[in-house]
């Protein structure tokens, strides 16, 4: 991976590459960023730079057998780590060596990739995977042994706060006092979720969102798009290069998400009258469970962007207004009167609450009638 071919986020480059040029090299680094800002990205070009001994500002020039092992992801010194879940292969103690043929291929399509995109490449969507302590023992075990080519080597840990609070404890150790020559690459998107114990022995670096004009840039010169497809695309993506790239290939979604959406808003809009109605929003409930913990996050957050989308149109400003569901009938213009200042706050903290207690393995059935009859109010809060 060269750094040149990562989207954007220059100063971050230029920081990695003078940090192995003037050898302050940390031995744990935690690079936190949104979706599609290339955190994963980089940490393979990163990774390739430091153990190939490249120089320059191009990930080339080092060890040329080496460069070649990073070209299929398959060095002996760089390691993974990433969230899991049993599945019809793998029945229990799952841990990324399970999986890893899978995860080879995946970065080769995509080294942009969003989490549902993996839970999906592995089957296991309707579950949430995770770091276990069984992973941190492979891990300990891994880095115990010595460099394949006596240089450094990397482990990458994607979606680190994934990592249980069992896991996190057993690393501990080995992130304060590393095997020599030893580096971890620990990527997340939300820092929050991390131990502060895990935050105090990393550098942290900060990947912003990608501005549209980096994305437009990369669509044309890298994914040989047209040019008024790349300003539309990037308008859409709102700084997820992973997003760009579906838009750009008609990657669609299995989900109808904007029928749920539709669908639901219309329930809870004739419940205030009509109390029948409620079943609806019950059945709409029964139906999102069905779908799995992460479809259901991805789903809640695709309704809170439709209501800004809504709110923007209220408010009179169109021009930043970027997506429409997808639905005969059913305009957003007509909507957007009954999302307004008064209730926009309070439907975002509804859907986030709804989201959080997914997340924590709540009873998705109940969270989400609980959502839609609070819905059925906040609508028509004048």
């Amino acid at each position: 991976m060269k750094f040149s071919d990562i989207v954007g986020q220059n100063h971050l480059k230029n920081h990695l590459i003078n940090s192995v040029q003037v050898g302050r090299i940390p031995h744990a680094q935690l690079f936190i960023g949104p979706e599609g800002s290339g955190t994963l990205a980089m940490a393979l070009a990163y990774a390739q730079y430091l153990i190939c001994n490249n120089k320059g500002n191009d990930n080339e020039g080092g060890l040329a057998a080496c460069n070649l092992k990073f070209d299929h992801l398959q060095h002996p010194d760089l390691h993974f780590v990433y969230p899991v879940a049993t599945n019809d292969s793998v029945k229990s103690n799952p841990v990324s060596d399970d999986f890893l043929a899978t995860w080879i291929d995946f970065l080769k399509e995509n080294k942009y990739p969003s989490i549902n995109d993996w839970y999906e490449a592995i089957d296991v969507q309707k579950k949430q995977g995770n770091i276990s302590v069984h992973e941190a023992a492979n891990i300990l075990r891994k880095l115990s042994l010595k460099s394949f080519e006596g240089g450094y080597k990397v482990m990458i840990v994607w979606m680190a706060e994934k990592m249980n609070t069992e896991a996190s404890n057993k690393l501990l150790k080995l992130l304060e006092e590393p095997t020599e020559k030893t580096v971890f690459i620990l990527i997340a998107e939300d820092e929050k979720a991390i131990l502060q114990t895990i935050l105090s022995r990393c550098q942290v670096l900060h990947f912003n969102a990608l501005n549209e004009q980096e994305i437009i840039q990369s669509l044309i010169e890298m994914e040989a798009c047209d040019e008024v497809d790349a300003h539309s695309i990037a308008k859409q993506a709102q700084g997820n290069y992973n997003k760009a790239l579906k838009l750009r290939y008609n990657v669609e979604d299995e989900y109808p998400f904007d029928e749920w959406f539709v669908t639901w808003v219309r329930a809870a809009f004739k419940a205030n009258k009509n109390a029948k109605v409620v079943s609806d929003l019950v059945k709409w409930s029964d139906e999102i469970a069905a779908i799995g913990r992460e479809k259901q996050k991805l789903f809640l957050n695709h309704c809170m962007e439709l209501f800004r989308q809504a709110l923007l149109l209220n408010y009179s400003t169109p021009e930043l207004v970027y997506m429409q569901p997808k639905v005969e009938s059913f305009k957003l213009e007509n909507f957007a009167p009954f999302v307004n200042e008064n209730n926009i706050l309070e439907i975002f903290q509804e859907i986030e609450d709804a989201i959080y207690h997914i997340e924590r393995n709540g009873n998705a059935k109940i969270i989400l009638t609980d959502l839609s009859i609070k819905l059925t109010r906040l609508i028509h809060k004048k």
